[in-house]
């Protein structure tokens, strides 16, 4: 017999005698009664050791469950927190146990809301009223390199022209000979950008506000800074050396208008470097200027405030110039705008992403209930095409 059937013969057995009652067992068959038990209760340890064994290889081999990917760098914050076993959740945030003194009793609020026995209960609106944010755009125009590892600069030659050229040779005749120039080694370094700030531990028991405060407004006031450093950093100390300080092609202002300007700079990048410009950035005061723009007979140029020019079509909502993917921000001064073939002539380095991070030891922080917060990326600029950008001279938006 195997464990199972032994046990519910020993069970069997056992219940046998109890049944006949206790005061009608003769001393043998107490003694049986004993040893039925005993052995019935080994059996049982032993199908329960090889039960649990059995069901640790049953857990060891399922599969680990896996975490819904984080949305957003707040869904991803909040997720760590969880992992390092602290005791937050989407209701109550951060939570520690009340402790209450049991001669401590509950006194009813003496506030009125109108009839002067109900307790006043404010309800606090956590979407405060935020300054104007303008759209970010500008990293999107670009393309992206990633670096891993221990790397924190990329390192590129940058060619010369191709000096000689083939030629037609008679029967016998020298052949012409081309060369290949060494190579200018360029390099384009990561830079850090980063913020930090404070809130009290009352403000981190909603967990929803800090996600909220990590994507809205400490992502937004870093990724300002870096579309400004890609476009206009200088390049010194810990600057990015943005697309303005590189040796772009430039074109001043003229006679033409500014429509014809940006067309021509088209033709620049393409006789440059064969590129095709996929983008224009520009200042909203000068895309005004240019979309408001009349012909003699009073018509808008790209269509009026009804419909198309003289009637015909449908009005579009900052129509895209020379088909050009039109960016219109703050991010470039009034006067200036650039059109580039943004996705061939240059990417945005990046290494780890970005990081939030927190910690309630900064200076005085524990004592004071404070837990401060920082956010931070590390980036650059590689530009292996500086002809493939014109910085434009604007001023005069028609003939």
């Amino acid at each position: 017999m195997n464990l199972m059937e032994q046990l519910a013969a020993e069970k069997k057995a056992a219940h046998a005698l109890v049944d006949k009652g206790m005061e009608n067992l003769a001393e043998d068959e107490v003694t049986q009664l004993k040893q039925h038990y005993t052995e019935a209760k080994r059996l049982q340890e032993r199908i329960d050791l090889f039960k649990g064994v059995n069901d640790l290889n049953a857990d060891e081999a399922k599969p680990a469950a896996k975490s819904a990917p984080a949305r957003s760098l707040g869904d991803l914050y909040a997720q760590e927190l969880k992992k390092a076993g602290l005791s937050v959740s989407e209701t109550k945030g951060f939570t520690t146990p009340d402790f209450k003194e049991a001669t401590d009793t509950h006194v009813a609020g003496t506030g009125s809301a109108g009839t002067g026995y109900e307790p006043v209960v404010t309800q606090i609106d956590m979407n405060g009223v935020w300054p104007y944010e303008r759209q970010l755009v500008v990293a999107d125009l670009f393309g992206s390199v990633t670096l891993s590892g221990n790397a924190n600069t990329v390192e590129y030659p940058v060619y010369g022209a191709l000096e000689g050229g083939a030629g037609t040779v008679g029967e016998g005749g020298a052949k012409p000979q081309t060369h290949l120039p060494a190579p200018k080694w360029e390099s384009d370094s990561l830079k850090e950008v980063a913020a930090w700030w404070k809130v009290t531990d009352n403000m981190a028991e909603d967990l929803s506000y800090i996600v909220s405060e990590i994507n809205n407004h400490a992502r937004y006031n870093l990724q300002l800074l870096e579309e400004t450093q890609l476009l206009s950093g200088d390049g010194t100390n810990a600057n990015i050396k943005g697309l303005l300080a590189r040796d772009i092609q430039t074109m001043p202002q003229a006679a033409d208008s500014d429509p014809d300007r940006i067309f021509k700079a088209r033709t620049k990048i393409a006789l440059a470097t064969g590129f095709r410009a996929d983008a224009l950035v520009i200042n909203p005061a000068d895309y005004e200027a240019i979309r408001l723009s009349k012909d003699s007979n009073g018509q808008y140029y790209g269509g009026g405030y009804f419909n198309g020019q003289y009637g015909n079509g449908t009005i579009m909502q900052d129509p895209p110039l020379w088909g050009l993917t039109t960016v219109v921000t703050e991010a470039v001064a009034a006067g200036t705008a650039i059109v580039g073939a943004f996705k061939l002539g240059g990417a945005v380095i990046r290494k780890g992403g970005l990081r939030a991070e927190s910690t309630n030891s900064h200076e005085s922080d524990f004592t004071n209930d404070l837990i401060t917060f920082r956010v931070r990326e590390r980036i650059g600029l590689q530009v292996k095409y500086p002809q493939a950008f014109v910085k434009v001279e604007l001023g005069k938006a028609t003939k």
